[in-house]
């Protein structure tokens, strides 16, 4: 029933003898076209592919070089490779260190005999042109990056290529550069929080699936084994065609074809699917069961609700990492209770938060109700909520500095939905008004 018949098209071909390669391996488009006679386009798609899945990266007076992939717990360090890239630079030398992981930065505006105290192994030195400091971070094992599109001195050059550590030169100057290096760090702590359903699927023990050709009985005999009330149906190439449940299947007899009863051309996901995407999904669609396909479509494993929901519990107990705009928007705002225990919130607008005119953006204001919203409805039922739907009148103009206050109103509850009115009122009047229905992601 789990049996598999190995027919691969050429894009998998290519994909597969890649991930084969050997470490530090080169490799050439026409190289693999020419070796494994396809297209060059096709060749490209491939290489592009592997990019993306973190087997391959493209290094500058390189080319393309095979890479150990590293796991997602690990995307939070930044390479060398990565640096070059973000701060738009070149490198002068030492291209051979660039996979190396980076642990700190340091910026050089002293002396180099201050500087030393600051610079250890696998650090990134961020100075000038001064060739005396990038000689000291060589000898100290860090990695340079040259600001103000300087180079430096042929001696210093050697010296990288000889040691391994790169010398890297960008157009940008120190402060914008270590700025895009915060950035950059943020957005991969920000990455490393969010959970995707590749996060959850390692653990889980190996698919079994059906076929339009099995029986009644062969699926009772996969619900005895597994314990599972429903499993995937695929086709000879292993692509996903339908989903067969026990209730679909209850009135077969044992030796009856399951062909009739499979609800074909089901949801799917992919393994980059966040779980909040794949919750909203099960939600919005009202199944409770989700294959993970590869962009062919071909089964790789499934998950149901109840796994979703338990790894995005778990996710919220961690310690949280790096800032979204929702954290920096909500983070001036304060929560309180009224007399009849009901839910409120207070903050001041911060500049941030305003247009050109100097009066708040609509969008973060909305952006206020919802979040005001998702927790009045989680203070009430217990549940995550997303917004279903939301309708807004905006009644009179806030401005920077002004305080405001944001009232939830619960109108009607039930197990799938929260709707309410939320105000946001300023001095005693009202300046925004909200009807929002929300839809539980977490009801059974």
């Amino acid at each position: 029933m789990d049996g598999q018949e190995e027919n691969v098209t050429k894009h998998e071909q290519l994909l597969q003898h890649i991930e084969q390669l050997k470490v530090g391996s080169k490799i050439s488009v026409r190289g693999l076209a020419r070796e494994l006679g396809v297209s060059e386009g096709t060749a490209y798609r491939a290489v592009k592919e592997a990019e993306n899945f973190g087997l391959v990266v493209t290094k500058e007076r390189i080319g393309t070089v095979r890479i150990e992939k590293r796991p997602r717990g690990m995307t939070e360090q930044l390479t060398f490779a990565d640096v070059v890239t973000i701060v738009e630079g070149h490198v002068l030398g030492g291209s051979d260190g660039l996979a190396k992981p980076l642990h700190k930065y340091v910026i050089g505006a002293m002396k180099e005999q201050a500087m030393a105290r600051y610079i250890d192994a696998g650090s990134l030195l961020i100075v000038g042109n001064r060739d005396n400091a990038h000689s000291l971070a060589l000898e100290q094992g860090a990695g340079v990056l040259i600001t103000g599109g300087f180079g430096t001195s042929r001696e210093v050059r050697v010296m990288a290529d000889e040691l391994g550590l790169p010398i890297i030169s960008s157009r940008h100057d120190t402060f914008t550069v270590a700025s895009m290096i915060n950035r950059a760090i943020f957005d991969r702590l920000i990455k490393k929080k969010i959970m995707l359903v590749e996060d959850i699927i390692g653990q889980k023990p190996r698919l079994q699936v059906l076929k339009v050709t099995s029986s009644a009985a062969d699926f009772h005999l996969l619900v005895s084994e597994t314990g599972e009330h429903r499993f995937p149906v695929v086709d000879e190439w292993n692509r996903v065609i339908g989903i067969v449940s026990l209730k679909d299947v209850s009135e077969l007899k044992e030796d009856q074809s399951i062909e009739k009863c499979v609800v074909r051309r089901p949801i799917t996901a992919s393994l980059q699917t966040s779980l909040a995407s794949a919750a909203q999904i099960m939600t919005w669609e009202g199944i409770d069961f989700l294959p993970i396909v590869d962009r062919n479509r071909k089964l790789i494993a499934s998950v149901t609700r109840k796994e979703v929901l338990q790894a995005m519990r778990d996710a919220q107990k961690q310690p949280q990492l790096g800032e979204t705009f929702d954290h920096l928007i909500w983070n001036g705002f304060a929560e309180e209770r009224g007399e009849q225990n009901e839910l409120f919130f207070h903050g001041f607008i911060i500049p941030q938060m305003a247009t050109d005119l100097g009066t708040i953006s609509e969008g973060v204001l909305l952006n206020v109700m919802t979040q005001a919203g998702r927790r009045a409805a989680w203070d009430v039922t217990g549940n995550d909520h997303v917004v279903d739907n939301v309708t807004t009148y905006f009644v009179r103009p806030v401005q920077i500095e002004d305080q405001i206050l944001v009232r939830p109103i619960i109108l009607e509850t039930s197990r799938r939905t929260c709707k309410m009115d939320i105000v946001i009122s300023r001095d005693g009047n009202v300046v925004c008004k909200a009807v929002m229905t929300l839809q539980s992601i977490d009801h059974a």
